[in-house]
């Protein structure tokens, strides 16, 4: 039987992600981070979030989310995560969950399901080969789990693999030939270091020219409070970034991207960017960075290049109705 959420459920759902959820890598669940990732989320909706009872023992949850303001929100309902108890772990009980969440994106009326990186509900996973390093966000589905290979068969289509790359810091280095690029761009009058508010100045311009809304935030926010950035800068000018530089609780560096304003690329800024901003997280004493990006994505030279290699791979996956 299916039923919608009810907090009566807690415990049950928490018990089940402990015991299941964490064999596809998922980090164990508390009651504080089970709230804060799903009851607490401003995208909670408890008509799009189910429990499959059995001689009303719980052995499966299942949440979506939807959301306007969401990147495809008009027409998209996000699922993030089936999980099911192993010893009923089979097609029919998938199915019951994902029609369960399927028939309340159409109810809300949505055209497509998808299961991607926008997912404002965050599950972080345990890096594989680590004393327990963490990412915050699960980008797709973990293409080695069953619930993979269930959504396939259901008729839903990889619409691209995420790799998550991980580099433990005590072993980076900045190679000769990325020094002689900085030294190539310091001809050109281009500098990269820490942003100084007393030396350097248009981060608002160069932010607005990378027409991204999270990080004209972000970044915005971050060098108004001093909370250090990576810059690229023309003389002065600031022409892109990486960062913020921030050493999370857990040892990992926290940033939220690396963009070069358009008319400054072809320099190298981009990879200066990313190996000094690998530097900066090193020498604040954070222990290791993780990162995910496509796998047709040519940046993932930069990042092989500076040590980092590919642990997990998920799937963005998409059914429209």
């Amino acid at each position: 039987m299916i039923k919608c959420w009810d907090n009566q459920y807690v415990q049950a759902v928490i018990s089940l992600w402990n015991r299941e959820a964490v064999k596809d890598g998922y980090k164990e669940v508390t009651e504080k981070s089970f709230e804060d990732i799903f009851l607490a989320n401003p995208y909670f909706d408890r008509e799009n979030t189910f429990v499959l009872l059995e001689s009303d023992q719980v052995i499966g949850f299942a949440c979506g989310c939807t959301g306007e303001d969401l990147p495809y929100g008009q027409d998209a309902g996000y699922i993030t995560c089936v999980v099911l108890s192993s010893e009923w772990n089979t097609n029919e009980n998938y199915k019951k969950m994902l029609e369960a969440l399927e028939h309340r994106f159409r109810e809300v009326g949505k055209k497509q399901a998808e299961i991607l990186f926008f997912n404002p509900m965050l599950l972080p996973w345990y890096i594989p080969n680590t004393p327990r390093h963490e990412h915050n966000n699960a980008p797709g589905v973990p293409v080695d789990s069953r619930l993979y290979e269930f959504l396939i068969q259901e008729g839903y289509r990889e619409r691209a693999r995420q790799c998550a790359m991980y580099l433990l810091l005590s072993f980076f280095t900045i190679p000769d030939d990325i020094k002689l690029k900085e030294e190539r761009a310091a001809e050109e009058g281009y500098s990269v270091e820490l942003f100084d508010a007393d030396k350097h100045f248009g981060v608002e311009n160069m932010l607005r020219g990378l027409n991204n809304s999270r990080w004209q935030q972000e970044i915005g926010q971050c060098t108004a409070a001093g909370i250090p950035v990576v810059i690229a800068s023309l003389q002065g000018d600031v022409v892109g970034f990486a960062g913020p530089v921030i050493r999370q609780a857990n040892g990992r560096g926290y940033f939220a991207g690396i963009g070069v304003h358009p008319d400054h690329e072809g320099h190298g800024l981009g990879s200066l960017l990313f190996f000094k901003l690998c530097e900066a997280f090193q020498q604040i004493g954070t222990e290791y960075m993780s990162l995910y990006t496509g796998s047709t994505n040519p940046a993932m030279r930069i990042y092989e290049k500076a040590g980092f290699k590919t642990v997990k791979s998920f799937s963005v996956m998409r059914r429209e109705f």
